[in-house]
């Protein structure tokens, strides 16, 4: 795509005082914007999409101007230079599509209402009013709106109300103005929402706002996790929270998570609203979110990257943040154990296909930021990187580098070398030189340890997964061994340390790298040093059990050991289980999984071969929670009985029976960490027309998403072409299924052969509506990410790649089309390669 113009280079706004009036009836609005700023050029240049541009003045003189739809800009003639004041009347329409101003929909008791809000990241402020639509121009505003009010409605901004009074009389909502800040972050929503505030100890006031489909409760978590976090972050940070409130605000509709507005962020409500009845993954989620758009009002609100090529900071930056702040707030949570079996194995598997990007990518435009984003690069990879960084610096030589960069710049922007620099003044280390071969290249490093000759012998090599070209790529690897007497990084293809036999002696217990799991690599033992190391296994720490499972899975998938490996490894892990090795072994179960057919007859060995892993951690948890049972406990429990009744363990599949019969009229008051569980094995062992009917029906009416969820997955598990029809159909009806919801439905469909076969027709039937309804959404590139991920055999790699193919010219998704070609194509070569060994490993356990 060619580089789009900077429009800051004809115009540098300092302040925009913006009226809007909204009218939901009609789904339209007007506006005027007044604009105080600096004519770079007699001829000044404004972002606007789909705008009606009525009138441009600068004073009482009226301006010519020309409408430049293909660029999304108003081009005006002002004919000087220097301090202007612009003012513009205007006009759009309020879309459907979840960008500028959109509704989001909802029904409260049995009345369909809806909200207005705004998502103006990445460049869609321009749909809402003229303006300078780049993170660099940043300016003060002074925003007040008007809309069609009900009683008890109201209207929420960046910055507290004022001239309330006045409003009484005028309907005018008016904002206080806001700090010097970027286009993106301005925000606000209107309609009948409900709170509850609190104050933090430097006195900003804190609100969770929602609608009235949720009862009140609900909002008490996230309301105590953000006063919390926001206190953290104030006295890790050294700065305080720059503006007089932190708003959260869960929106019904909504394209990605949520989004960090400045003082009213945004959320999914899935993201921010916790019922009574909630798991212990769904609270620590939460948790998470808040602390993640909470960290990007110091980084990403008060200091901006420059350009989007540098949003992988903001975003990296605050995943590693996110867990930072919980792990402090909330210690027996033991939060960074999510980061290591979600965030790290999702980053390493994307990042070891050949094709995948770097973390950071030059963005010419802003509408490529949804194609070059890869959540597993930007966010997983990013945050791994962020977290490597600040254990090689040391915490307190991360946060001094931080209160120095917030100081230096805030109400400014940067580039990330400006990072990198207040990082090395208070470290003393040259950040930006070990962080360059991370970020600028793709991929990661696959460090071999070996004994030749009495000699440690270690060398690194990028590591692939399926076909790839080698480019010689080489990192800065930090070693972190838990052993003395080796140097702390290596740079170069390989090093050899002398005299094993005495290092060896000089340590204790197996050779190990990268301990904690905090650098961005893998480390492949060979001989003496994977012996030692696998006899140590069972008595190792849990994140490091977790991290070999991890890496010797990752080396199976590569080809670099065999994956009839894998079973010998779990098979020995039969006693009661951390989360972290449960987790571990899930994971590499799912890959066996892989090799199993449904209905074969090596299923059963398979089964059998789970129960028996299982079997100790099942008699200690039994299948309902236990008053005063630690929250590690429900999770361990979760991941075992997914286990136990897929293999059908008859004790497990009784007990879910009867526990969908004690709720089986009230299907929501199920325990929601087993609630998915119970409903996917009624569906598998007991799928009837009225047990769909009810699903379907209890997913219409409740307002709860993670619930939502569950029955989603359950429905994904039915046997019958009937039942799948019906949920397809019902795709294409916002009124059953949300678009934002569409891609989890697919995601489910595509795990099964059954349901995989006629969901796949289906995207394919209708791929022209998906991409219309999902196109400028984030979730699009999952209609080509998900079956990448699912499909295992020949035919299905040959069908995508007819399908796929034809679509490479579209930016969209063209790189996850490359990548979901060798991702499809390795997996069909390692079950063909492999199958038979795996088979009678499996047999091997049950003889």
């Amino acid at each position: 795509m060619s580089k789009v113009q900077r429009l800051i280079e004809t115009f540098v706004p300092e302040n925009y005082k913006l009226f809007l009036d909204i009218d939901r009836p009609s789904k339209t609005f007007k506006g005027q914007v007044t604009i105080t700023g600096e004519a770079v050029k007699e001829q000044v240049s404004l972002h606007q999409h789909e705008l009606e541009i009525l009138s441009v003045k600068a004073g009482d003189k009226s301006l010519d101007f020309t409408m430049d739809d293909e660029h999304e800009a108003v081009h005006v003639a002002l004919g000087v230079t220097g301090d202007v004041v612009l003012t513009l009347d205007f006009a759009g329409k309020i879309t459907d599509n979840m960008t500028g101003i959109y509704p989001s929909y909802y029904t409260v008791d049995g009345v369909k209402k809806e909200v207005i809000a705004t998502q103006f990241e990445s460049h869609f402020a321009r749909e809402a009013f003229p303006c300078v639509d780049e993170p660099e121009a940043k300016a003060t505003f002074d925003f007040s709106v008007k809309f069609d009010q009900s009683e008890n409605e109201i209207a929420l901004s960046n910055m507290p109300e004022i001239k309330s009074d006045e409003r009484k009389e005028t309907g005018v909502w008016t904002f206080d103005t806001t700090p010097r800040m970027s286009s993106y972050l301005l925000a606000f929503g209107l309609g009948d929402l409900q709170s509850k505030l609190a104050k933090t100890k430097g006195g900003t006031e804190v609100g969770i706002f929602a609608t009235k489909a949720h009862p009140a409760s609900s909002l008490d978590f996230a309301l105590d996790i953000a006063v919390r976090v926001i206190d953290f972050y104030e006295d890790y940070f050294k700065v305080k929270y720059p503006i007089p409130l932190s708003y959260q605000l869960a929106l019904p509709d909504f394209s990605s998570g949520a989004m960090e507005n400045w003082g009213l962020i945004t959320y999914r409500e899935i993201y921010l609203l916790v019922d009574e009845n909630s798991s212990v993954s769904s609270r620590q989620q939460v948790a998470l979110v808040i602390a993640h758009e909470l960290a990007h009002q110091w980084f990403g609100n008060l200091v901006t990257m420059q350009w989007w090529d540098d949003l992988w900071l903001n975003e990296s930056f605050a995943n590693m943040m996110e867990y930072v702040a919980i792990d402090a707030i909330e210690p027996t949570w033991n939060i960074m154990e999510d980061f290591q079996t979600t965030g790290c194995p999702h980053a390493l598997k994307r990042d070891a296909t050949d094709g995948v990007q770097s973390v950071h990518v030059e963005v010419n435009h802003p509408d490529e930021i949804n194609t070059l984003f890869d959540p597993a690069i930007v966010y997983a990879k990013g945050s791994r990187l962020m977290h490597m960084l600040r254990r090689w610096l040391g915490d307190d030589a991360f946060a001094a580098g931080l209160k120095i960069y917030f100081e230096k710049h805030q109400y400014g922007n940067t580039v990330g070398r400006d990072l990198w620099d207040a990082l090395s003044q208070t470290s003393g280390k040259d950040v930006a030189s070990f962080m360059d071969s991370w970020l600028e290249q793709p991929g990661y490093p696959v460090v071999r340890a070996k004994v030749t000759d009495n000699a440690l012998n270690l060398s690194q090599e990028q590591f692939f997964i399926g076909e790839h070209e080698a480019k010689g790529r080489l990192w800065e690897v930090p070693l972190n061994s838990n052993w003395s007497g080796l140097p702390d990084t290596l740079s170069t293809a390989e090093t050899a340390v002398e005299d094993f036999k005495a290092l060896a002696d000089s340590n204790t217990g197996a050779f190990r790298l990268n301990t904690e799991n905090t650098a961005h690599y893998i480390t492949d033992y060979r001989g003496e040093l994977l012996e030692a190391l696998l006899a140590e296994l069972p008595a190792l720490d849990p994140t490091t059990v977790h991290q070999v499972l991890q890496e010797r899975r990752l080396l199976a998938e590569a080809g670099h050991i065999s994956t009839a490996d894998l079973v010998s490894l779990i098979a020995g892990l039969t006693s009661e289980k951390s989360y972290m090795v449960a987790a571990g072994i899930s994971y590499i179960s799912a890959s066996l999984d892989r090799f199993v057919d449904e209905g074969s007859a090596v299923e059963k060995a398979y089964k059998n071969f789970l129960i028996n892993i299982f079997a100790a951690d099942y008699a200690r948890l039994g299948f309902e929670k236990v008053a005063g049972e630690p929250d590690e406990d429900e999770m361990i429990r979760q991941i075992v009985l997914g286990e136990l009744l897929y293999a059908d363990q008859e004790d497990a599949v009784a007990k879910a029976s009867a526990l969908y019969e004690a709720h089986k009229d009230n299907l929501a008051s199920l325990p929601a960490s087993l609630r998915s569980l119970v409903l996917v094995n009624q569906m598998k062992n007991a799928e009837t027309d009225a047990l769909v009917d009810q699903y379907l029906d209890a997913y219409v009416a409740t307002n709860d998403n993670n619930f939502r969820r569950d029955l989603a997955s359950a429905l994904a598990r039915a046997n019958s072409e009937k039942t799948v029809n019906r949920i397809l159909e019902s795709f294409k009806d916002k009124d059953i299924i949300k678009p934002q919801d569409l891609s989890m439905w697919y995601a489910f469909f595509l795990r099964r052969p059954f349901t995989q076969e006629r969901v796949w027709a289906w995207a394919r039937e209708n791929w022209d509506w998906v991409k219309s309804a999902l196109g400028g959404d984030m979730s699009f590139d999952k209609f080509v990410i998900y079956p990448a991920n699912s499909f295992k055999t020949a035919e299905r790699l040959a069908e995508f790649k007819a399908f796929f193919e034809p679509q490479l010219s579209d930016m969209a998704i063209s790189r996850n089309i490359s990548m979901g070609i060798k991702e499809i194509a390795a997996r069909v070569a390692l079950i063909e390669t492999e199958k038979d060994a795996v088979h009678q490993a499996i047999e091997a356990q049950n003889e």
